[in-house]
């Protein structure tokens, strides 16, 4: 029987509230399935900075190549600086196990009402796939004349050939195994960054002649965000930069009705190192320890990372399981117009699977 070693990275504020009912529908499914999860906890976070001047251990990473994957709920506080958190955890894990892609569904569910007028159930159903590791977010740069009048703050952006041709492929190939519209939506700036910006083009187009039954086109990043709003279910399959992706999906998860039904994975397609599984929402230290944040986006994360070993049964039941209780509306949290716990929502969804 297959089981799979996780590490769990709680992190900070609703993460350590939502993980636990991650956890609870993923040990249910795998009840009704040959395989199995062990699951090992990491304190690191905030409070783990507040106490030790780093995110995580010097050797976490070390630590983390032994697992088959990484669960993680939320990063973020009030009292830190968000580079802090960002630089100190999430960007190491992502760039040491190249993790390259950052897949992230909008998909607006049955019961579920979206703030765009006249969109019914399905109507918005794309994937964005965000290049992970390079781009806005390579961390390359400096200061000059630093607490002078005269400060200066240089931020490269690094856009490579083999970065962007990889990230591209992956969506092709995603588009294609979707078999929907079988279209692809590339997300460009090279109007007006014509560096980096024309190698991601250049990398589309030479990638698109292999795949010649998807059906493509390139967006600047101002139009694809407007048509977001305008006419979202014209995309299927979006790749993006990393700056471009994170802000195009936080525009997919508001469309298609809350932060908290917006799953992702950071994916290393090789499977050579532990991909990591995180929602998109952040930590929300204004509604931590109440019990009202909503589970579903980890729980359908969990989703994601059951799919990700091949447990593809399990996924669907747990997304079947979620999109039941939309349907009823009777057991949801604030943010979908309901008066539930997070704990009672993660109850409902095992029952629903039978356990």
């Amino acid at each position: 029987m297959a089981n799979h070693r996780i590490a769990v990275i709680r992190g900070d504020g609703i993460g350590t509230e939502v993980v636990e009912e991650g956890i609870k529908v993923l040990k249910a499914v795998s009840g009704n399935y040959p395989f199995g999860w062990t699951f090992e906890e990491f304190p690191w976070g905030s409070e783990y900075y507040k106490k030790h001047g780093e995110m995580m251990p010097s050797d976490a990473l070390d630590t983390l190549s032994e697992y088959d994957g990484i669960f993680l709920g939320a990063v973020g506080h009030p009292d830190i600086q968000d580079h802090i958190t960002l630089n100190g955890l999430l960007l190491p894990i992502r760039r040491r196990f190249d993790q390259y892609v950052c897949e992230r569904p909008n998909v607006l569910y049955p019961g579920i009402t979206s703030p765009l007028a006249d969109k019914q159930a399905f109507d918005i159903d794309m994937v964005v796939i965000r290049e992970n590791t390079e781009g806005e977010y390579a961390n390359v740069g400096g200061f000059q004349y630093m607490d002078f009048p005269e400060e200066i703050g240089i931020q490269t952006g690094v856009f490579t050939r083999m970065g962007c041709e990889r990230v591209i492929r992956y969506a092709f190939e995603l588009a294609r195994r979707r078999n929907k519209k079988k279209h692809l939506t590339s997300v460009t700036k090279s109007n007006a960054q014509g560096y980096g910006m024309l190698v991601w083009d250049r990398a589309f187009e030479r990638v698109s002649e292999d795949f010649p039954d998807v059906e493509t086109i390139s967006l600047l990043v101002d139009a694809a965000a407007m048509d977001f709003i305008r006419k979202p279910e014209m995309f299927d399959v979006v790749v993006g930069s990393n700056l471009f992706g994170d802000i195009l999906t936080d525009i997919g998860a508001i469309i298609t009705g809350s932060m908290g039904l917006a799953s992702s994975a950071n994916l290393d397609p090789q499977r050579r190192y532990p991909s990591m599984f995180e929602p998109v929402h952040g930590s929300a230290p204004d509604i931590m320890g109440k019990g009202v944040a909503n589970p579903m986006a980890q729980i359908l994360t969990g989703a994601m990372m059951a799919r990700h070993f091949g447990e593809n049964a399990a996924a669907d039941d747990i997304e079947k399981s979620v999109q039941g209780l939309l349907v009823q509306g009777e057991i949801l949290t604030p943010d979908l117009g309901g008066s539930s716990s997070t704990e009672s929502v993660g109850d409902a969804v095992v029952r629903s699977l039978g356990n």
